[in-house]
């Protein structure tokens, strides 16, 4: 089947327009690109766009070249009017990421066209003003449906912007269990570490996301600084990166930038640390859980329904090096097989892609009317 909408026709399942911000490798696209994937492979028709370029996507990213941008900005005239011509010929726009909230908002303002929104991150801290609280709720009440990661995140959507209750759905954060296979053995990781330019040998942890503000990597790093017998493998970039690399630890970091596919490094690592202020429920976590990766993750946001403290991993409170270097030692020094092993376990059960995109396209015969099968 092409990547394109076909037009409408009355009796067929819902076309599916998936609208993401940019072509970046980032938590929304990823779920957006995804879920495409797989209502394609079960033959239902399925687009995706993105509203604008972006310096920081990866030009030779297979993902990158293989999506469609729709205009030179988010919220630029020509991009809204081309938005509007995909949308004519879709049943349903799925909007992944806040920028593309009002992008569908305006563009698709007195079309037949109905729009979900995704919500990923925590609206606690991404609506912490009062103006921008108002202006994001009356965006969601334009949204035929928004969809939340988890139940806590369900009832703050609907409380903090008095959203119908039937509005909003639960589902999960999802990833394809086949793009993330666990090491099959210590030969395995070793050759994922000889692929990445990382020592064979010895403890190594995986810290995977933007270089910026709210993921604080600085803690992973003062972190690592107490731990001399692990190393640290950093995916991604970002503001804060030549900053970063000056810090005291950063001797046993290995920066290795923005990777067009990181399942490579979950089976290199033997632990995945993630340092966020504020989160959703991040994709990088299934990710590593699929891959039988345990996991060491400050508890924000709607984390630990992933992260099962004690048994996938360890959650630690946020902003707090000490806390996160003990729990990160007292994972690598465990049984971490077992740990990987629970982790992968509630993955397949909770967020493996087949499941959740059951959900999904429950939610499209209930937006559309029309008919799943």
């Amino acid at each position: 089947m092409p990547d394109a909408t076909p037009a409408k026709t009355a009796g067929t399942r819902p076309r599916i327009l998936h609208l993401i911000t940019d072509p970046r490798r980032r938590g929304a696209q990823n779920l957006a690109r995804d879920l495409h994937r797989e209502l394609r492979r079960r033959g239902q028709a399925s687009a995706l766009r993105a509203l604008a370029p972006h310096p920081d996507a990866h030009p030779d990213a297979p993902d990158t070249r293989a999506t469609t941008v729709l205009g030179p900005g988010r919220l630029h005239p020509a991009t809204l009017r081309a938005l509007r011509a995909a949308a004519r010929t879709a049943d349903l726009v799925v909007a992944h990421g806040s920028a593309t909230l009002p992008a569908c908002a305006l563009a698709l303002a007195g079309t037949r066209t109905p729009f979900v929104y995704v919500s990923i991150g925590d609206p606690r801290h991404w609506t912490a003003s009062p103006l921008r609280r108002l202006r994001t709720g009356v965006l969601l009440h334009r949204a035929a449906a928004v969809t939340a990661l988890a139940d806590e995140a369900r009832a703050v959507l609907q409380d903090r912007f008095r959203l119908p209750a039937g509005k909003v759905r639960t589902i999960p954060n999802a990833r394809a269990a086949d793009r993330y296979p666990p090491a099959d053995g210590p030969a395995d990781r070793r050759a994922a570490r000889h692929a990445l330019g990382l020592p064979a040998d010895g403890l190594l942890v995986a810290w995977i996301g933007a270089i910026a503000p709210e993921k604080r990597l600085d803690l992973a790093l003062d972190a690592l600084d107490r731990l001399p017998d692990v190393r640290l493998a950093v995916a991604g970039d970002g503001p804060l990166r030549t900053a970063l690399e000056q810090h005291p630890a950063a001797a046993r970091a290995h920066f290795l930038g923005i990777l067009a596919d990181p399942a490579p490094l979950y089976r290199a690592a033997d632990a995945l640390l993630l340092t966020s202020d504020s989160e959703g429920v991040p994709g990088v976590l299934i990710e590593a859980a699929l891959a039988g990766l345990p996991a060491v993750a400050t508890d924000v946001g709607w984390v630990r329904s992933v992260v099962q403290d004690g048994r996938t991993g360890a959650l630690t409170a946020p902003g707090d090096p000490l806390a996160l270097a003990e729990a990160l030692a007292k994972v690598l020094a465990g049984d971490r097989a077992a740990l990987g092993a629970a982790a992968r376990e509630h993955a397949l059960a909770h967020s493996e892609l087949g499941v959740v995109a059951d959900r999904w396209q429950a939610l499209f015969t209930a937006v559309t009317g029309r008919e799943r099968a």
